[in-house]
């Protein structure tokens, strides 16, 4: 049985892909990729749990943590083991 998925609607103004020079496609890829790692740097979602919020592969996300001065290796020890079980 899969597991059942919610979606999230936000909305913003038109004028803010003008001013950020970005596509509705780039501005919301980002803003999921900013919601994934900001919920990874609290503590509130795994690795891979943030890469499925992202839309884009575990490690994949592990190296963008780089752009946001964040490094996946501080992880709890336990937190890679639960990774390391559901991949």
């Amino acid at each position: 049985m899969g597991r059942k998925t919610r979606a999230l609607r936000i909305t913003y103004p038109e004028d803010l892909l003008l001013s950020l020079k970005e596509s509705p496609e780039e501005f919301e890829k980002e803003a999921r990729l900013l919601l994934a790692v900001k919920l990874y740097e609290l503590g509130k979602v795994s690795t891979g749990v943030a890469a499925k919020i992202a839309g884009m592969g575990r490690v994949a996300f592990m190296m963008s943590l780089g752009r946001f001065d964040l490094s996946p290796l501080t992880t709890d020890p336990r937190e890679i083991a639960r990774d390391f079980a559901r991949a």
